[in-house]
């Protein structure tokens, strides 16, 4: 078997994708998502826009004038083509506009606001289940066809099968009434 090298022509790229499966795999994922991103952002642009109503319109009417200068200000009161266009330029930029509830602050800030505290939160969850599952699974393991290894196996079917918009509330019943916490009040 020959090396392969600069008589075959490969470049060094070429030839480490060649040789390892795994991460032609993976370079081949990451260029599928960047259209995936595009059509999820089109759709979800045009769905927002063709929605009845705006982001203005709510309970209180808002006197003609004021609602003018806020579409102009967020750039509604332009051509819908125009506004696509905008919309993609700033998403490719990073920028996700000014908040239209929050006066003043953009989306950025929003979200930098809150992804340490969200960081924080999915660090402890990851820890939990990690602790938790790899426990589970070594004392399944220990008698395999028993007792032991069926209650932690069911116990987390049943995790698996319930939505999180119904475990999340059972969660917090569960742990806020034994220390009387401000959502579960005695």
């Amino acid at each position: 078997m020959g090396e392969r090298g600069p008589e075959t022509g490969e470049t060094g790229t070429e030839r480490l994708l060649t040789e390892l499966p795994m991460l032609r795999f993976v370079a081949q994922r990451l260029l599928l998502t960047l259209p995936v991103l595009f059509v999820v952002a089109t759709v979800t642009f045009f769905m927002v826009r063709l929605a009845p109503g705006g982001p203005f319109s709510g309970e209180k009417k808002i006197p003609e004038p004021i609602l003018k200068r806020l579409q102009a200000h967020y750039g509604l009161d332009r051509p819908l083509p125009q506004q696509y266009l905008f919309y993609l330029k700033n998403l490719a930029r990073g920028d996700l506009g000014p908040s239209s509830k929050y006066e003043g602050r953009s989306v950025n800030e929003l979200i930098g606001a809150a992804f340490p505290v969200s960081l924080e939160l999915g660090c402890y969850a990851l820890a939990v289940a990690l602790i938790t599952g790899l426990t589970a699974g070594l004392i399944a393991s220990l008698r395999p066809n028993s007792r032991t290894d069926y209650v932690p196996m069911s116990l987390a079917m049943v995790g698996i099968c319930i939505p999180t918009f119904v475990m999340g509330p059972l969660l917090i019943l569960i742990a806020g009434i034994p220390r009387g916490t401000k959502c579960c009040p005695r």
